[in-house]
């Protein structure tokens, strides 16, 4: 399968997806770590896929997205940013809204 393909695949099979460089549990880069948290501190389930074992989605990504640093927050196929978006949006409650309301439209339609 074609990388973008995979990416939009990606994309569209995981509601909240974060790329980034490691593992919420072991991120590799203060950044990756930082919004790992926030997206955690959420509440919800979410995936994400180490960039850093994945050079080819490393590699495309940046340029499906125009966006081009890690880490990258996908909520409901729409890219939300990277850490400093991710942390803004945190720190004024806009972020547990989207992340909330992202999944409760998941769960709903999975019924």
């Amino acid at each position: 399968m074609d990388i973008i393909e995979t990416i939009k695949e990606q994309i569209a099979n995981n509601t909240i997806l974060l790329y980034m460089k490691g593992s919420p549990n072991a991120p590799q880069c203060g950044f990756s770590s930082r919004a790992s948290q926030a997206v955690m501190q959420c509440g919800e389930k979410f995936a994400y896929v180490d960039i850093l074992q994945n050079p080819e989605i490393r590699a495309n990504l940046p340029k499906y997205a125009n966006w081009p640093t890690f880490p990258q927050l996908w909520v409901a196929g729409e890219l939300v940013g990277g850490s400093d978006i991710v942390l803004e949006m945190f720190e004024k409650g806009e972020l547990q809204t989207l992340i909330k309301e992202a999944a409760a439209k998941a769960k709903a339609s999975e019924a």
